[in-house]
């Protein structure tokens, strides 16, 4: 049987040595690391990961866009947290797993076998935040503008900033200044929830 292929995503070097150093010796993982670059993207893990890994860690945190680029990747992930106020949403962006960084070896290596089965894994310890109901938003904080709606419709094709910023015209920046809006005017903590949400509404079709 073929090695399950791990990559390990994060933003601080001391995070990926530590958990390469952790996995490498694990039989039937292949581990390799990657430092996260907001404006590159995760696409180029199609075909090289079986699963990725990604590190939300302290310190030089990798942000939530770190998450919706594994979604837009294909590639089932799991996230590794120390807030439990990632976990949701983790969860709602797309993350088939959610753990603690101080999981051990054992429980991490099953983990990733569980996401790379479809199986969905969550740490005890991020139950309680994970599982807590969230009252949806009943509609729009306020209507969105045009150039938002623009935006959303192009979300919803699970484009990133750097793609929508280019199929408009605007600046990497302003994309993402639109697209936080459209977050917040939708009541949103994720791009995946956003367009959900939007669909609920009858902005979007999916």
């Amino acid at each position: 049987m073929a090695d399950l292929r791990v990559i390990v995503v994060a933003a601080d070097p001391l995070a990926r040595g530590g958990l390469v150093a952790l996995l490498v010796a694990e039989p039937g993982l292949a581990v390799s690391a990657w430092p996260f670059a907001e404006e590159d993207g995760l696409d180029r893990a199609r075909g090289e990961a079986d699963v990725l890994l990604l590190d939300l860690g302290a310190g030089a945190r990798l942000p939530m866009a770190g998450v919706e680029q594994a979604v837009a990747s294909g590639v089932p992930f799991l996230v590794l947290v120390d807030h439990e106020d990632d976990t949701a949403p983790a969860l709602a962006a797309g993350a088939l797993a959610v753990l603690l960084r101080d999981a051990s070896r054992e429980r991490l290596v099953s983990a990733l076998h569980a996401v790379h089965d479809g199986l969905i894994v969550l740490d005890p310890g991020l139950a309680v935040s994970a599982l807590r109901p969230r009252q949806a938003p009943a509609g729009l904080v306020e209507p969105l503008t045009p150039r938002e709606t623009e935006v959303l419709q192009l979300l919803a094709q699970g484009l990133t900033n750097k793609t929508i910023a280019e199929r408009l015209g605007i600046s990497d920046h302003t994309a993402k200044f639109h697209v936080n809006a459209i977050l917040g005017k939708l009541g949103a903590e994720s791009r995946t929830e956003a367009i959900v949400q939007a669909a609920r509404l009858g902005l979007v079709i999916l």
